[in-house]
């Protein structure tokens, strides 16, 4: 299994929705940057991912799990080179993750959501999840 983090600003797509969306999920809709939808693309079918409020928030407030690998993304114009995956809710993080407390962790220094604060979708190595899993309280 591979782990992620997804970011969405709470106001286009928040985690309540994702919830709501149900066991089916969603379609992670609206990347539009190339190294993103690489990211999307590796993406397999169980794999994990943090999901993250960006703008309001700056936190991770759950977890979502790949149901369904890479697909044309129906938001976007025919043929063009942009892709979806399904993702849906697992658990919410009992305590969020802010961007602050992972800022501080000196082990998180690495991330990919502060070396490359920009990008939507993003790799998370094993050891950074484990770390963020323990200060978001899941088990």
């Amino acid at each position: 299994m591979a782990y992620w983090l997804v970011k969405s600003e709470p106001d286009a797509w928040s985690w309540d929705q994702q919830v709501q969306a149900g066991a089916k999920g969603e379609p992670w809709t609206g990347v539009r940057n190339h190294a993103a939808k690489l990211n999307l693309m590796k993406m397999k079918k169980g794999d994990r991912a943090f999901f993250y409020h960006s703008n309001v928030g700056k936190e991770i407030v759950g977890v979502v799990e790949v149901t369904r690998e890479a697909y044309p993304d129906p938001t976007a114009e025919p043929g063009s080179p942009w892709v979806v995956v399904d993702v849906r809710a697992v658990a919410p993080m009992p305590k969020p993750v802010s961007l602050e407390a992972i800022k501080r962790e000196p082990q998180l220094k690495n991330m990919a959501l502060l070396k490359q604060s920009r990008l939507s979708v993003q790799p998370v190595t094993e050891s950074e999840w484990a770390i963020i899993i323990k200060l978001g309280g899941m088990k």
